[in-house]
C-alpha cells in the first residue's frame, strides 16, 4: 500500500526541539571558551535557566500533547529495546512513525540529564559545594548520549533514506493517513516560543554584572549566578 506524507510532529515539539537544542549548544560554547568571571559565563548560566524552562513546558506537554508528543507514545521496555538494537544492526528493524524504542531511551535520558544539569549548576550559583562536581558530570555524559543520538539519527536517516531531521522541520513523515495527528496546535506553539523567549530577553536585561545576578521577569525572583562559593574566597 504506497503511503503519503502525514503530519507526526506538532509544532510545540519542533520548537521545543530546535530551541533546547540551540540552547544546549550556547551553554557548552559559552562553558568551554568564557572565564568564570566573564560576562559570557554568566550568559552560559542564564541560558541554563532558559533550559529549565524549556524542560518544564516540555514535561507538561509530554502529558497533554499531541499523539506522539506524549511520553506514553514513546515508553519501550528495556527487552523491546534490545530486540530493536538487535534486528536494527541486521537491519531487521521495523519502522516507527514516532519515536523508536532506541531514540525513545535517548531522549528520556537527555531530557533527565539537561535537568541535573540546571539543578547543579542552581547548586553552584548557591555556593553548594557538590554542584560543581556533579555539574560537570551530568553535562558531559549529556553532551555523550547527544553525540550518540546524532550518530543513531544520521545512521537510520541513510539506511532508511529518511531526512529525519528535515521531518523534525516540517512535522510531516511518510506514514499511514491514519498515522497522522489531527492538528500542529500552532497557537500552543506560538505561547511556547514567546514564553521562552520572553524568559531568555527579560533575564538578559534585567542581568545586574556588579551583583552577579538576574530576575526572572514578572515574578521578580532573583537569581544568583557565577559560583557563590568561589566569589565569597576572593572577596567580591
Amino acid at each position: 500500500m504506497s503511503k503519503s506524507r502525514v503530519l507526526v510532529w506538532d509544532l510545540p515539539t519542533r520548537i521545543f526541539h530546535w530551541l533546547l537544542t540551540g540552547a544546549l549548544a550556547g551553554c557548552f560554547l559559552f562553558a568551554l571558551f568564557a572565564d568564570e568571571h566573564s560576562y559570557w559565563f554568566s550568559a552560559h548560566m542564564i541560558v541554563g535557566v532558559v533550559v529549565g524552562a524549556l524542560l518544564v513546558l516540555r514535561v507538561v506537554w509530554g502529558f497533554i500533547g499531541s499523539r506522539y508528543a506524549r511520553f506514553a507514545s514513546f515508553v519501550h521496555s528495556p527487552v523491546s529495546v534490545m530486540t530493536y538494537v538487535q534486528r536494527a544492526i541486521t537491519g531487521r528493524d521495523e519502522r516507527h512513525v514516532g519515536h523508536n524504542p532506541g531514540s525513545s531511551y535517548a531522549i528520556f535520558a537527555m531530557l533527565l540529564l539537561a535537568g541535573l544539569t540546571v539543578v547543579t549548576g542552581l547548586m553552584m550559583s548557591l555556593g553548594i559545594e557538590a554542584g560543581e562536581e556533579l555539574h560537570a558530570a551530568f553535562a558531559y555524559t549529556l553532551a555523550a548520549v547527544v553525540g550518540v543520538h546524532v550518530a543513531g539519527v544520521i545512521w537510520y536517516s541513510i539506511r532508511r533514506r529518511e531526512n529525519i531531521t528535515l521531518s523534525m522541520i516540517t512535522g510531516m513523515k511518510e506514514g499511514e493517513l491514519s498515522d497522522a495527528i489531527s492538528s500542529s496546535h500552532p497557537i500552543v506553539g506560538l505561547v511556547f516560543f514567546v514564553t521562552v523567549m520572553s524568559l531568555g530577553v527579560g533575564l538578559f536585561r534585567n542581568f545586574e554584572p556588579s551583583k552577579q545576578q538576574t530576575t526572572v521577569p514578572l515574578v521578580n525572583l532573583v537569581i544568583p549566578l557565577g559560583e557563590s562559593g568561589r566569589h565569597g574566597e576572593n572577596g567580591d
